[in-house]
C-alpha cells in the first residue's frame, strides 16, 4: 500500500527539482565595451539571448543601432551601475536617409521587454526626424531612461488601423523639439521629466503627436511629470497627426497631475497639422499646476474630475489582459 504514496512523492520531487531548474535556467549576459564582459555589443548579447534572460549593460557608449527583433520577447537590458548616464547608446542617422526604423538607435520590436537605466540618443541635430527610441510592440516598460533627440526623439508605433501597442515610461528623462513624442500607441509617461529644446525660434516645437485611432479609447497620457523648456510661451503641448492623411486617426492625449512651465503657450497650446485642425483630436487637461497652466484661454480644453477618473495610467494600459506595471 505504501509504493503508491512514494511514487506520488517521487513525482512532486521530480517536479520540483524541475520548477527549480526552469527558474534558474534565465541567464545574465555581461556587455562591456571594453571586452571585460561576455560580449562587446548588445547586439550581440541580443543574438544569444531568449525569453527571461537579463542584458546587464556595463558603463560605456554604444555606437550604432540596437535592434530588438520580435522575436526577442521578454528580455531586459539594464544598465549595470544603474545610473543612465553611465550607459549611453548612440547614434546618427536621419530618417531622411534610413526611414523611420533605419534611424532609430534602439528599434524595439519585442513584446514584454524592460529596459532600464541606459541613455538612448539619437544626435543628428536639426534638420530631419531622426529616433533615438521606436517602440513598436506591446507590453514594454523602460524605467529610468533617458531618451534624447531633437524631432521624432520617441515613436509608439502598432501599425496602421486599430491596432494598439502599450508602453510605460516611469521616471526617466525625454528631451526633443519637433514632436518628439509621437505615435498611435497607449503611451503613459509617468514621473518624466519632459524637456523642451531651445530651438531660438518663436516657436520652439511641439512635444506630441499623437495619431490614436479613433476606435481607441487612450493615446497619449503625461502624467505626475514635469515639463520644462525654453523662452516664455513658445512650445506647444501637442498637434494633430493623421499619419498617412489617415481621416480615422484622431489622436488623444491627456496631460495631467504635472507640473507645466512657462515655456508652455496660453493661446495655441494645441496645434492644426497638414490641414487637420487639432479639434478633430482629443486634447485635453487635468489638475496640472506652474507657470504654464492656462491662464482662462478658450483653446485649453480641460477634463471634469469625473471624466479623469477614467483616464488614468491602469486604465490606458489594462488593455484586455489587465496587464498593469504601473509603480
Amino acid at each position: 500500500m505504501r509504493r503508491p504514496t512514494l511514487a506520488v512523492l517521487t513525482v512532486a520531487a521530480v517536479a520540483i527539482v524541475a520548477t527549480a531548474t526552469a527558474a534558474q535556467a534565465a541567464t545574465t549576459y555581461v556587455v562591456a565595451a571594453d571586452g571585460s564582459g561576455n560580449y562587446t555589443t548588445i547586439q550581440a548579447a541580443l543574438a544569444k539571448a531568449v525569453s527571461g534572460d537579463t542584458i546587464s549593460v556595463k558603463a560605456g557608449t554604444y555606437q550604432g543601432q540596437v535592434n530588438i527583433a520580435s522575436g526577442k520577447s521578454g528580455i531586459t537590458i539594464k544598465g549595470a551601475t544603474g545610473t543612465a548616464t553611465d550607459v549611453v547608446i548612440t547614434g546618427k542617422v536621419p530618417q531622411s536617409t534610413g526611414g523611420a526604423t533605419g534611424s532609430a538607435t534602439v528599434l524595439n520590436l519585442a513584446a514584454n521587454t524592460t529596459i532600464t537605466g541606459v541613455t538612448i540618443a539619437n544626435t543628428y541635430g536639426i534638420g530631419s526626424q531622426a529616433l533615438a527610441l521606436y517602440a513598436g510592440a506591446d507590453r514594454q516598460v523602460y524605467r529610468n531612461v533617458r531618451l534624447l533627440g531633437h524631432q521624432d526623439t520617441f515613436l509608439s508605433w502598432g501599425g496602421t488601423g486599430s491596432k494598439q501597442v502599450r508602453q510605460y515610461v516611469y521616471k526617466s528623462y525625454i528631451e526633443g523639439d519637433v514632436d518628439f513624442i509621437y505615435g498611435n500607441g497607449a503611451l503613459v509617461i509617468d514621473s518624466t521629466t519632459i524637456k523642451s529644446l531651445d530651438r531660438g525660434s518663436s516657436n520652439n516645437g511641439y512635444i506630441t503627436a499623437a495619431a490614436t485611432n479613433a476606435s481607441n479609447t487612450y493615446g497619449i497620457l503625461i502624467t505626475r511629470s514635469t515639463l520644462q523648456g525654453p523662452a516664455a510661451q513658445t512650445v506647444a503641448l501637442g498637434r494633430c497627426w493623421h499619419a498617412g492623411n489617415a481621416t480615422d486617426a484622431i489622436g488623444q492625449v491627456l496631460v495631467r497631475d504635472s507640473s507645466l512651465g512657462s515655456h508652455i503657450r496660453q493661446a495655441g497650446a494645441w496645434q492644426d497639422m497638414s490641414g487637420f485642425s487639432w479639434k478633430t483630436c482629443r486634447f485635453n487637461e487635468y489638475n496640472n499646476s506652474g507657470a504654464g497652466v492656462t491662464q482662462g484661454t478658450s483653446d485649453r480644453p480641460q477634463m471634469s474630475a469625473s471624466t479623469a477618473a477614467n483616464y488614468t495610467s491602469q486604465k490606458y494600459l489594462a488593455g484586455a489582459d489587465g496587464w498593469n506595471p504601473v509603480q
